[in-house]
């Protein structure tokens, strides 16, 4: 009884844990934690806040050049022929004029020393510092700008899927409905009521909805997957969309054209700003190098020299060298070079500015044509729901007729055609105006 139980445990344990792994890789989204969960996930992103890291980086490389420098060396020679200098002979009695060669020093020769130098004054590091950190704040809006891109790929992949998941849910119904019309005409067949060609008829239009059926079937899985890539997610993922395509708005607020609008809620504007702010720091970069630049700096070191190899012999002396100084270099002349840079960095940011104004430019024809065509295909989307409900209705009026015998199945199988192309019109036009709203959403820097 005892090995029972604890097996019955054993297999409820195996179960919960085969129930958790499964969980963990299912997933019940919104379009909003669908984006949420890109934004975590997503490749581009992620490389993108690398950048931020590696820039913040940078940032404290450039700070420390401004911080004291302390380098340690130690230097160790061994002369396997001692140097020889020559001096006059004359001071040992010889001839005057002559030279006498002589060798000076030891065969072991070693020199340890500390060096220390702090910047006092530097126009480039100061702005430098500056302009890094405007970097930093560059590659900021680089990942926002990658996470709008994003969240707008994302959510067409995530309407796509609904749509198809709309269409199959009608293409379901249509070969149900087919069907049924054709199992009665078959009927009416058998006892002599029909003509085979209408019994035909309906066969034919039964097997098209059949192949566009498999057709949309394979759309939707393809289209789950390539939801799944966007996101960052694993492609064997169960993946469930939560929301409605009912729920969607397509309401445009007209006073969006009407009104100067604040170009700084596009990050492709507020990255031309960051660019020319680059350029202006640059241009006083430029202006700065006239000024001197200041360094203060100390050295201790110490020197070893012996003809046998005991260096490192506390008992024999090192001979130890200090100092302290500063440094001031002032640039005089350089050949017109300090001149053209800062010429190049006038011209630069006089094009920096002119992407700005370009990109307001840009900017407004961008609102204004997703305006229009979001309004297009809002009005597109309500006709095709419209013909939809006609399509509907013709075709409920003409299976009616058919049934009492005063229609034919001619009729029917045009009335079906006609409902079919009327929903294939509503879907592709529900498309449309789904991503023409994430489009106008974009321009007018209200998708995040």
């Amino acid at each position: 009884m005892r090995k029972i139980i604890i097996a019955i445990g054993l297999l409820a344990f195996i179960s919960n844990s085969f129930a958790q792994t499964k969980d963990n890789n299912s997933y019940s989204f919104s379009l909003q934690q669908a984006i949420d969960f890109s934004l975590q996930n997503q490749n581009n992103i992620k490389n993108a806040m690398i950048d931020e890291q590696i820039a913040k980086a940078k940032v404290r490389e450039i700070t420390g050049m401004g911080l004291p420098q302390i380098n340690a060396s130690f230097d160790l020679k061994d002369f396997v022929e001692i140097p020889t200098s020559l001096i006059p002979a004359e001071i040992f009695g010889g001839p005057p004029g002559s030279y006498a060669a002589v060798k000076f020093g030891t065969q072991y020769q070693a020199t340890a020393g500390l060096d220390a130098s702090q910047l006092i004054f530097s126009g480039d590091y100061f702005l430098g510092l500056k302009a890094s950190k405007v970097f930093v704040e560059l590659s900021q809006k680089a990942t926002q700008r990658t996470k709008i891109e994003t969240s707008a790929t994302v959510s067409k992949a995530y309407y796509t899927v609904l749509v198809n998941q709309e269409r199959i849910k009608l293409m379901d119904a249509n070969v149900i409905r087919i069907k049924k019309a054709m199992d009665d005409t078959k009927a009416l067949l058998d006892n002599g009521f029909v003509e085979k060609i209408d019994y035909d008829r309906l066969s034919v239009a039964y097997n098209n909805l059949l192949v566009e059926q498999e057709k949309v079937n394979r759309l939707l899985e393809l289209g789950v997957y390539l939801l799944k890539y966007q996101m960052g997610m694993d492609i064997n993922a169960n993946l469930t969309l939560t929301d409605k395509l009912e729920d969607v708005k397509f309401d445009i607020t007209e006073k969006v054209s009407a009104e100067k609008f604040d170009y700084t809620k596009r990050v492709e504007y507020s990255l031309f700003e960051t660019q020319r702010d680059l350029a202006q720091l640059d241009l006083k970069r430029n202006k700065f190098s006239f000024l001197p630049q200041a360094f203060a700096y100390g050295s201790l070191s110490g020197a070893a020299q012996r003809n046998e190899f005991d260096i490192f012999d506390t008992k024999k002396s090192w001979y130890p060298t200090a100092l302290v100084g500063a440094k001031i270099t002032l640039p005089i002349f350089t050949g017109g070079q300090r001149y053209y840079k800062t010429q190049q960095a006038k011209l630069k940011l006089d094009q920096a500015e002119n992407n700005m104004n370009f990109m307001q430019k840009s900017i407004d024809l961008e609102i204004a044509s997703t305006t229009t065509l979001l309004k297009n295909t809002s009005q597109t989307l309500s006709i095709q729901k419209k013909n939809i409900e006609t399509a509907q209705e013709v075709y409920r009026v003409t299976k009616l007729k058919q049934e009492q015998g005063v229609g034919s199945t001619l009729e029917m199988v045009t009335a079906e055609t006609a409902l079919k192309e009327a929903q294939t019109n509503y879907f592709n036009a529900l498309f449309d105006a789904l991503v023409a709203k994430i489009d106008f959403d974009k321009a007018t820097g209200t998708l995040k």
